[in-house]
């Protein structure tokens, strides 16, 4: 049988290395062989080929903030990255918490996207009164959104409706993503802020651990599948070691790479819900992404105008880029035997898929061929200005990073010898679950 594309290489299948042939037609796998025959040929001989990564959390600023990024800018820094698919967060504006702010911002992203998606509903007290309403807002959205803690454009909502809000989701079985940082805590330690300390003391663990505390309580007896939010304390992860089964939490790279001592970059730059944290804290999230104890990575891709964040910390907005260099950080870290490449995939690939129903995120017979290929020998080192999201800036400035040279999505190759194939339109929506 011939295929419509062959891609052969060392190639990761079944948790390890291999050197196979993939077959792809319609823009899945559909064979793995030592031998395939197919209409078109690409052969890596000194490339690895890894699952393309999936990007649960972004904030893509579209509708309404486009001055920040664009569904166009932002889903090309995501396929420069690596990320074949991207999961875009409420708080836009108008904020996506109606099925009708929902379908109209599919239809904007629609014309520009150029990585497969999804979306989130923002949740409001709204859900607890009107069936109907919960109804369509779950038939047009990949998952939920809940705000325990004022951010960015974000609707908050109080703790105590937790509980039901959660029994009148649990039957659409869609996973319920969480800001876990506690609204009343953030409001006892409100103060005026100068620096990346006084944002960590305004906004500190306690607040954090409080969220989760609400959380766990109130799913125990309902058990709806809820992922806790840009872990960012080494509290917080005690909180989590004894959290049920149905409950998933997340790390960013800033909170595991970066800290409030880092001074290679003004302050500004780095402010960020929830904030960075002590050193220690960010060594601890670190050994648990080493350790596989954490169940994905995120980058809470947040971009601002370099103007914006360019002022004085107590008005600088909150926010960090990283969907583009999310993946290549932890690639490097792989090629640097810091982080092993199976931990990596399944924090970046596996997982992500498994807990938003995805056909994506593994090299096997079923899945849509999101395939990258990456150089271990060119690491390179950041630099904001060969960057592709509006943002004009990143706090990872001359980090190491493996960029893949290619990328396949659903068979159709996006980034060709580190540059882009395609233009804006080819991203689709991948049918709700």
């Amino acid at each position: 049988m011939s295929h419509d594309l062959v891609v052969e290489g060392n190639a990761f299948v079944n948790h390890s290395f291999q050197r196979c042939c993939i077959g792809i037609d319609d823009g899945k796998i559909t064979a793995i062989k030592k031998v395939l025959t197919g209409e078109t040929r690409h052969h890596f001989s000194k490339e690895l080929i890894l699952p393309a990564g999936i990007d649960a959390h972004v904030h893509f600023r579209d509708p309404g903030m486009t001055h920040k990024e664009t569904f166009q800018t932002g889903s090309t820094a995501a396929a420069y990255g690596g990320i074949s698919c991207v999961f875009d967060m409420p708080n836009t504006r108008p904020a996506s918490f109606t099925p009708q702010t929902l379908m109209e911002k599919k239809r904007i992203i629609d014309r520009k996207s150029i990585v497969d998606y999804g979306l989130y509903a923002g949740v409001s007290k709204k859900i607890l009164t009107d069936i109907g309403f919960i109804n369509k807002l779950a038939s047009v959205c990949h998952g939920f959104k809940i705000f325990l803690g004022e951010t960015t454009n974000s609707l908050t909502l109080p703790s105590e409706l937790i509980q039901p809000i959660l029994a009148k989701i649990k039957p659409f079985q869609k996973p319920v993503f969480v800001h876990a940082e506690d609204n009343l805590c953030l409001q006892k330690h409100k103060r005026t802020e100068h620096c990346l300390i006084d944002h960590h003391i305004a906004r500190p663990p306690t607040c954090e651990t409080r969220a989760i505390d609400h959380v766990v309580s109130a799913d125990k007896t309902i058990e709806t599948p809820v992922h806790i939010c840009h872990v960012s304390s080494a509290a917080a992860l005690r909180k989590l070691q004894e959290k049920p089964s149905f409950i998933t939490y997340g790390i960013t790279p800033h909170h595991s790479l970066l800290n409030i001592e880092y001074d290679r970059v003004q302050d500004s730059w780095l402010k960020v819900n929830p904030p960075l944290r002590p050193k220690q804290d960010q060594q601890i999230l670190f050994k648990t992404i080493q350790e596989g104890n954490v169940y994905l990575l995120e980058s809470d891709h947040a971009p601002h105008s370099t103007k914006e964040k360019d002022k004085d910390f107590s008005e600088a907005p909150c926010g960090i880029p990283g969907v583009e260099t999310m993946f290549p950080l932890f690639l490097a870290q792989a090629v640097k035997q810091r982080v092993s490449f199976p931990r990596i995939i399944s924090l970046l690939s596996e997982h992500p898929s498994q807990l938003l129903h995805l056909s994506k995120g593994v090299i096997a017979p079923g899945y849509d061929a999101d395939i990258i290929t990456i150089d271990k020998k060119n690491i390179q080192k950041i630099h904001s200005d060969t960057l592709h999201s509006k943002a004009g800036l990143s706090p990872f400035e001359d980090f190491p990073a493996v960029f893949p040279s290619t990328v396949f999505i659903r068979g159709t190759k996006v980034i060709d010898d580190y540059e882009q194939q395609v233009s804006a339109g080819f991203g689709n929506m991948m049918p709700t679950q």
